[in-house]
């Protein structure tokens, strides 16, 4: 069968099976779905199935196995490699599946496939509670989740997986089930690390936590500080100090980009979970690390700082990312970053981290498939420059940065950004828990249907 036929034979059989108005081969929907926050990535499925609900993804599931069609699917579409968007095959786009139901009373959000980490906090936020996300607004919440899930409540609430309590997905012979502590419990064990290499996630359960303030005042202490460059050494070096003794309630990043006059600058941004006046306190040291530049730290909603993110890190530069887990700001790697940041090639590129401690680094290890429980952070060399301009030497940096950052790095990674080359990372990323993953994955897709995130080679 000729690649025309097999697209014309599946584009019928899904409008056969589904709402015909949401098959497309051409057209703006189809280039729309297409269309990832990387705009670097220029992959073109045969078709796309814009999908509305889990029968839906049961349908397109189905036909992709009874045809032999590979296939992808699309949540947040922020994975930087692409890997969402295949070429040649069927494209689920979950993207429109995002409504978030709260149940208050058991302190959990039903999150459908496509919500973005906005859409839940938006609603978690207006019942006075907060719920588990990265630093952006724009990503989608379950790919986030379910691969680890960095960001600033880590320290009180843990990772994004540690907040999941069920998942619903369609397995790759169509079936849907359900995984929770009673039913099909191995998979949840795999669904939280391993993310969506066993099937299509239409929705989970995350737990979201009651704030101080409750809906009068949904607010967390945070903000962002900015130093010069010409202090970035001492600022990196004062910080790395203090964080080992951080409380649970208190998790701080930090990292470069370019400002305003064209060069580097350190950003510092603490972020408070708990009582205000206290939250105040502890963040207050954070802007004496040097002499900033800028100090905005106060009450916020984490709407306004992931909607902050959105705005510094918009769609469609091209993009490259290289990350590195080390086990803090050592000397080696603040030699590493001020080294990267003076030969940034890019005003667009940036270096990012994300601090696992407190709550995060008390879960054993053996209780998600995600293995790296020892404080650490996660360093991200972020190379970004606008279309039509050549990548090389970007790319260059960003991967000369995480070489530089090799040397201090524990072993593994974190799957959510490596891309498919980065094998010791990959090989090392589940640590103890690789085997017992690697038999999830034999269990729920033999045939290797789903490739969410990078896996180490089988046994």
């Amino acid at each position: 069968m000729t690649a025309t036929r097999q697209t014309a034979q599946l584009a019928e059989h899904l409008r056969r099976t589904t709402a015909p108005e949401r098959v497309a081969t051409a057209g703006p929907e189809y280039e729309a779905s297409r269309t990832v926050w990387n705009g670097a990535v220029d992959h073109r499925p045969a078709v796309v199935l814009r999908c509305a609900d889990a029968a839906d993804v049961q349908a397109g599931v189905t036909a992709a196995r009874e045809l032999g069609v590979p296939l992808s699917v699309r949540g947040g579409g922020h994975g930087w490699t692409g890997g969402a968007i295949n070429d040649g095959g069927l494209l689920l786009d979950v993207s429109g599946m995002r409504r978030v139901t709260l149940d208050e009373d058991a302190g959990v959000a039903d999150v459908q496939g496509g919500a973005r980490a906005m859409d839940v906090a938006r609603a978690a936020e207006a019942a006075g509670r907060i719920a588990v996300t990265g630093t952006s607004g724009s990503v989608g919440i379950v790919g986030f989740t379910l691969a680890g899930g960095y960001g600033p409540l880590g320290g009180r609430y843990g990772l994004g997986i540690d907040n999941v309590v069920a998942a619903d997905l369609v397995l790759a012979d169509g079936t849907a089930v359900t995984a929770d502590a009673e039913h099909e419990p191995e998979l949840l064990w795999a669904l939280r690390g391993g993310g969506g290499n066993f099937g299509v996630v239409t929705s989970i359960r995350v737990r979201v936590h009651p704030l101080p303030g409750g809906p009068a005042d949904p607010t967390v202490v945070a903000g962002t500080i900015l130093y010069p460059w010409d202090q970035a050494s001492s600022v990196l070096k004062a910080l790395g100090e203090r964080l080992p003794d951080l409380p649970d309630e208190l998790t701080v990043t930090c990292g470069l980009f370019t400002g305003p006059a064209g060069s580097p600058l350190v950003y510092v941004a603490p972020t408070w979970c708990g009582d205000a006046d206290t939250g105040r306190a502890a963040v207050e040291p954070f802007t004496r690390l040097g002499d900033p530049v800028m100090a905005q730290v106060g009450p916020t909603r984490m709407t306004d700082t992931l909607a902050g993110t959105d705005t510094m890190a918009p769609a469609g530069r091209h993009v490259e990312v290289r990350p590195r887990t080390v086990p803090g700001l050592t000397d080696g790697v603040i030699d590493a970053v001020v080294a990267g940041g003076d030969a940034v090639t890019s005003p667009m590129s940036a270096v990012y981290t994300h601090c696992l401690h407190g709550a995060a680094a008390r879960v054993p290890v053996s209780d998600t498939a995600f293995a790296m429980r020892s404080p650490h952070m996660l360093v991200e060399s972020v190379a970004a420059w606008a279309p039509g301009e050549p990548g090389t030497r970007h790319r260059d940096w960003a991967r000369a940065l995480s070489d530089a950052l090799s040397a201090e790095a524990l072993p593994g990674g974190y799957v959510n950004m490596l891309a498919t080359d980065e094998y010791d990372q990959i090989a090392h990323a589940y640590g103890p828990n690789r085997d017992r993953l690697l038999a999830a994955k034999r269990t729920y897709d033999p045939d290797g249907v789903f490739t969410a995130s990078p896996l180490p080679a089988g046994s």
